[in-house]
């Protein structure tokens, strides 16, 4: 019988092996004469994918989309003599243009293509407005807007400036409770997913200062403060003290009716200088006011404004049959140090 050295075929195997990983992937040359066929799809949004078939089309360098000059990132291992693939990018401006590929050579094919870019919104300065109000608007493809609109109605807001990521709107008078807004651009229309609140038709607590009869009615040091605002130019600063478990808020002495047309409790608050969790509370919840009431958690960060809009079947400010006479926000603590936090536009939205 005859034997086989194991040790011999496994090295050869393994060298052949390692000599195939190491030797390079021939990259296909760039021709004097590259050309392309037709796209069967000729638009799409930011992240399509995108295969341009033809003829010579290796070695290429650069793909641009011609509007704003935006590049295309590529992988050349996908890119042959017969074919390139790519991503739509994601800062591509919408509309007809061509894609323009340029070769190791210089040379050049333009192939027309549409971009889908319609506009979105991820951030706005402030949910609340009265006439005139400016309103900055923070996502993409805004540069090309044309209009905005506040949705299920003909007013329309005024462009103050716009870039691609940012837009600046003026608010117009209406007679809305709340609506989102619809922004056009080239590509077409959107709805916001964000909701905007005329402040001219909510229920104030406060605003620029007390509202409806409200006063302060809080267990640390409050009051009403210019260091800090939202909206306007003055806020209720609520002071917690250390080592104290309190209640700031408002009262109104006469008391408020149970009103089915209230909708939501929204505010701003500005935290203070660590992270903390604060609880609304309320004379005619079932816990009372203060007394340990952690039904309705708020968690606010450091240092910056945060916006909460909590539905009324959540707060249940009138479980216990009567009319409300205060609301406010409970803490536990601070355990640290003295702590402040801003509230402002304290509102009920109808």
């Amino acid at each position: 019988m005859k034997r086989f050295n194991i040790k011999s075929i496994l090295f050869f195997g393994v060298a052949f092996i390692i000599a195939s990983c190491t030797k390079e992937v021939e990259k296909p040359e760039a021709k004097d004469n590259p050309k392309a066929n037709a796209l069967e799809v000729s638009e799409g949004p930011a992240g399509t994918v995108v295969s341009i078939t033809g003829s010579d089309l290796g070695g290429m360098k650069t793909i641009m989309f011609e509007k704003d000059s935006v590049f295309a990132n590529f992988n050349p291992v996908f890119n042959n003599n017969s074919a390139v693939v790519f991503r739509v990018p994601d800062d591509a401006s919408g509309g007809n243009q061509n894609i323009i590929l340029t070769n190791s050579l210089n040379k050049q094919i333009a192939i027309p293509y549409t971009v889908i870019a319609l506009p979105t919104v991820t951030e706005v300065s402030n949910y609340n407005f009265e006439t005139n109000t400016e309103i900055t608007l923070t996502g993409n493809n805004l540069n090309d807007v044309v209009s905005v609109g506040v949705t299920g109605t003909s007013a329309t807001a005024t462009i103050v400036s716009q870039k691609k990521r940012s837009l600046v709107i003026k608010m117009p008078s209406t007679d809305v409770n709340s609506a989102a807004l619809t922004i056009t651009n080239s590509t077409g229309p959107i709805v916001t997913n964000q909701v905007f609140v005329n402040l001219d038709k909510a229920y104030k607590i406060f605003t620029e200062g007390y509202n409806n009869g409200f006063e302060n009615a809080s267990w640390g040091p409050a009051s009403t403060s210019t260091a800090f605002a939202k909206t306007g130019a003055t806020s209720f600063k609520a002071g917690y003290i250390k080592g104290n478990w309190s209640a700031n808020g408002f009262a109104n002495w006469t008391g408020i009716a149970n009103t089915p047309g209230f909708k939501f409790m929204s505010f701003w608050v500005k935290g203070a200088s660590a992270a903390y969790t604060l609880y609304v509370t309320g004379d005619q919840r079932e816990g009372g006011y203060g007394n340990s009431d952690t039904t309705v958690p708020i968690q606010i960060p450091a240092n910056v404004w945060t916006y909460f809009k909590i539905p009324m079947e959540t707060l249940q400010l009138w479980k216990k049959g009567g009319p409300f006479k205060q609301i406010g926000f409970f803490i536990q603590g601070p355990d640290a140090q003295d702590e402040a936090f801003y509230f402002d536009d304290v509102i009920f939205i109808r």
